[in-house]
């Protein structure tokens, strides 16, 4: 008679135990899991390529034309001795060399030694019209040398900043120093990026994908899962066990 009661009354306290924890770690993680589950269908929801501005640029595959360049790379040392890290490329339609003096990148005509670098205002325009792929006219300009956006790198300091009047609110970013392209940013990058810091609850840069309140927040999740689980297993199956045996002693009665 003992042991058939505390058989009895282990389910019942494991039961109270799994709804008691289910209970209130669902709706301490509820909200979190929502969130989780928005911006997860959001980030799968749309292509990272266009996610990632692809759709925004050409990819130009120009070539250089060596019948250009009239300033050789001789006169170029002999202007500029502590030059290093030579190279030559093309910039919108100019053959340019670049190349580092003092720490800085710096850009020269190839056709006839001028300094392009830092690009003016309406040099960095006509680079973003070039880069751009869109038809949008462009909104406003701006110079950016310190404190950058988070969508934009330190390290592409300085750059310029053209915003295009077009679908999503495109901006190109323009190294002034170099003329090449060093960001491309729409208002479904910038959402996508909030989405993934509400994902792996990093809201500083997004970076941090082993913090300590996601690991909290996911072992939590695993407990009132596998509670979720004990209920389930006890008022479905078992009810459902139960269920056939008594209908099936009844059946045997009426028999």
């Amino acid at each position: 008679m003992i042991f058939y009661t505390s058989e009895k009354r282990k389910p019942k306290s494991l039961v109270n135990t799994a709804r008691k924890y289910h209970k209130w770690l669902m709706l301490f993680c509820g909200v979190q899991f929502v969130i989780w589950s928005v911006s997860g269908a959001y980030m799968v929801f749309f292509d990272i390529d266009y996610i990632h501005g692809d759709s925004l640029v050409v990819n130009h595959q120009d070539k250089i034309n060596v019948d250009n360049i009239h300033y050789s790379v001789k006169e170029l040392r002999e202007q500029y001795p502590d030059a290093t890290n030579v190279s030559v490329g093309k910039f919108i339609d100019k053959e340019v060399y670049s190349f580092t003096s003092k720490d800085e990148r710096h850009l020269v005509d190839a056709s006839n030694g001028k300094l392009l670098s830092p690009l003016k205002q309406a040099t960095a325009i006509n680079a973003a019209k070039y880069y751009y792929s869109g038809e949008g006219h462009v909104l406003d300009v701006e110079l950016i040398t310190e404190n950058p956006p988070f969508e934009l790198s330190r390290r592409a300091l300085p750059a310029w900043r053209i915003n295009f009047d077009d679908f999503g609110s495109p901006s190109i970013y323009v190294s002034a120093q170099t003329g090449k392209l060093v960001g491309k940013r729409h208002e479904f990058w910038r959402l996508f990026d909030w989405m993934f810091r509400f994902h792996v609850m990093d809201y500083d840069d997004g970076e941090n994908i082993e913090n300590l309140l996601l690991f909290c927040f996911a072992l939590f999740g695993i407990i009132a899962a596998i509670s979720g689980l004990i209920l389930t297993y006890f008022r479905v199956f078992k009810a459902n066990g139960k269920r056939k045996i008594t209908r099936s002693v009844k059946l045997e009665g009426r028999s």
